[in-house]
Parts: structure tokens; sequence; C-alpha cells
């Protein structure tokens, strides 16, 4: 859309004649005159607007400036409105669009030319199991590959699914390489963990996927390699990271908690707004975390703080003018990839399971004999030790 809010400063003519410039004033006379007939025109009386509306051109007439309050007919004559709108009535703004609708309009699809090898998400849904988000179903476009003129002109589609608990390899197989991988050196939001004292500490760092073009990033644990966080980016003007990702066009299924409405959903939208999820879902529970972004310790962010809100295993971070920055997913609190290392098989651990001797020790410095001592012989003559319960692991801070 390109919007002309000012006509003083532009010169403006169709068909080769000129119907706005310093001579000729953009009258509604001038403008039937050089445009011709069309629909009639919508009138907004709340915001006392007269919109005339050509094929993919729209003009808008602001009543509240004319000496004499116009005089609106609902019912004139075969199903229209009538308003009378008084001689010399000039544009205040102008619109041009593509499409018959100013409200309908879409932007167009992106070039093939622009795509220069990289694959864009025309859309990411967010599938959910019954406790929670559980994965990302991606609908993606690419250009066709080829050397010279064998290259393939026509936009390929195609969808692919990454789930809770896939692989690095996973992963790469399903969305390709990413754009560049960052580990992360800290965790920052391990102070609001009920028990940052227990998790014992990894000599190994999580590392992200970061698919710019896909607006998405992907964090993997750093002992598994199995994701364990999805990030979806708005690419909002005003936020932080604006211009480097490119929009995420998400559409998340919310669970209502309201009276009268168990069991149904309403879709969160990339163009959703906080003010409206916080009226369906109701207030969260807990006050926001204020997030601060800065380039450095001494710098300040000019676009100020965001808020962070959890909800349903999600975290959604909220402009100052409530649209929504960045959506966080996380899997389900289960230790993902520890469980199975647990549990010891009916075959004698092998010489070189270092990772699964290593896990056995530290479950035993950590006095988990008594937990886990009750042993039972299959019929090979081996031993199976019981997995722990839900409570055990999260004392122990062994959720991922």
């Amino acid at each position: 859309v390109i919007e002309v809010y000012d006509l003083t400063k532009v010169k403006l003519k169709y068909c080769g004649v000129h119907f706005n410039s310093q001579a000729i004033a953009p009258t509604i006379e001038q403008i039937d005159q050089s445009f011709g007939a069309t629909h009639p025109g919508v009138y907004n009386s709340a915001e006392q607007l007269f919109h005339l509306n050509f094929r993919g051109l729209s003009f808008s007439f602001q009543l509240d400036s004319w000496t004499e309050a116009p005089k609106y007919e609902p019912n004139f004559a075969h199903g229209l409105a009538s308003l009378q709108i008084p001689h010399g009535a000039t544009v205040k703004r102008m619109y041009i669009y593509s499409g018959n609708s100013l409200q309908d309009t879409k932007a167009p699809m992106m070039p093939l030319s622009c795509f220069l090898g990289n694959v864009y998400a025309e859309s990411v849904d967010v599938l959910r199991d019954g406790t929670g988000p559980a994965g990302l179903r991606l609908r993606l476009l690419a250009a066709g590959c080829g050397p010279g003129l064998l290259a393939d002109a026509k936009m390929r589609v195609f969808e692919r699914s990454v789930y809770f608990g896939d692989s690095c390899q996973d992963v790469l197989s399903m969305l390709g390489s990413p754009h560049k991988v960052f580990y992360k050196s800290e965790d920052k939001m391990k102070i609001h963990s009920p028990s940052p004292h227990k998790q014992v500490p990894s000599k190994c760092n999580d590392y992200f996927f970061n698919y710019f073009t896909l607006g998405v990033d992907i964090l993997f644990d750093a002992n598994t390699h199995k994701v364990k966080k999805f990030v979806l980016h708005t690419n909002y003007p005003g936020h932080y990271n604006f211009n480097i990702y490119h929009r995420c066009e998400f559409k998340i299924p919310l669970a209502i908690k309201k009276e009268n409405a168990d069991g149904q959903t309403e879709t969160c939208t990339t163009y959703s707004k906080w003010d409206n999820i916080q009226e369906l879902l109701g207030h969260p529970v807990e006050k926001p975390v204020v997030l601060h972004r800065s380039s450095s310790p001494n710098n300040t962010n000019p676009f100020g703080s965001t808020f962070c809100f959890g909800l349903q295993r999600m975290i959604f971070e909220v402009m100052q003018n409530n649209h929504i920055a960045s959506v966080t997913l996380y899997g389900p609190p289960r230790p993902v990839g520890l469980c199975t290392t647990l549990y010891s098989s009916v075959h004698p651990w092998p010489a070189g399971a270092s990772r699964g001797h290593r896990l056995q020790r530290e479950a035993q410095s950590l006095s988990l004999d008594s937990w886990t001592q009750e042993l039972s012989t299959n019929k090979q003559g081996g031993r199976t030790r019981q997995p722990l319960s839900h409570a055990h692991w999260e004392d122990l801070g062994l959720f991922l």
C-alpha cells in the first residue's frame, strides 16, 4: 500500500492529465472528471471520513472540516445510501494498492529473482498435543535450481515438520543448513528456576540453529543434541532484532480457559495483539519478566524494554505497543534423552558406553540408589533398574 497523506507536495496525473498540482486542486469534481464514475463511496461516521474507491485506488475526504454537517441517508434508493457532499471538497488522503479493496489487499509474493538460493516460509503452524506445543509444520517456498538456461522458473512449495526431541540430523534433513549456529555462553533465565542451585552444571553449551529467512530459531540440548525450544520472530519495527529475521507467519492454537469454553481453541497469529490474547485466555497469573536488550553493558536500547509472559508452555515477548515480538515454545516437561540412559538394558553396559557409565555414577553420587535399588531379574538373567519418578526428576533439576 502506498499512502499519500499530503497532496500539496506532489503533482499527480492520470492518463497524461493532471488532477493534482499547484494550479489544480484535487476536489471531488476534479476526481470525477479525471477518473469517471465508480461505485458509491463508503461513509465512516465514526471517523467522519468519506472514501471513494476505484480499482487499486482510494480517495478519502474528511468531513469534519466542512462548515455544514453532511446529510447522511442510510436508505436512499436501490439499497444505496446517500451523502450530500459540498462542492469543492478536497482529497485528504490517497491510497494506491493492488486489488479491488483496500481492506483485502495483501503484499505481493516475493519475486523468484530475490530468493538467491534461500528458502522462505509461507506459513508456520504450531502443532499441539494434549498438554501444549509439540512441534512446527512449515510451508516452505523455494526457487527452482539448475545451471544457466536449465534453471526452473517456477516456485517450489513443500511442507516440512519438526518436533521437540528431533535430533540435529533430523532438522538438517528437513530444513537444510542454518544460516548461523550460535552457542549459548550463559543462561540468564536460570535464576528464575525453582531450584537453580540443584541443577547439575554442564560442561557443554546449548546451541541455536538460526534460520533468518524462516524467522525461526531452534535450540538444541548440548548433551542430547535434540530440539528443546523453538523461537518464532515477527520482525516488527521498533524491536531490537528488527530487520534481522524474515517475518514468521505463524498460527498458534491456544486453549481457552474461560467459563463455558472448555475444549475450545482460538488461533493466535503474527498480527494478534497481547490485549486480545488476554481477553481470550485471562490475564497471566504472574507479572511479566522485563527484558532489556543492548549490544554491550554500557549501551542502552533506543527501542525500550519488552515484557515476557508465560502461558501454556510458551513465552510471549510483548512490545510496549502490545504487538508480539517473538514467541518461544518449550517442549514437554520430561527428561528427553536422559530417561533411556538411566534404564539399564538386559545386556551389560558396553565397555565404550562412557556416557551411560558417567550418568550411572552421577546418579549413585546423588544418592539415587535409595530410589532405584529395586532390581528385578528377567528371563535372561539380566538386571533392570526401575525408572525414576517425575517428582525425583524435578527435585534433581534434570528436566530439559
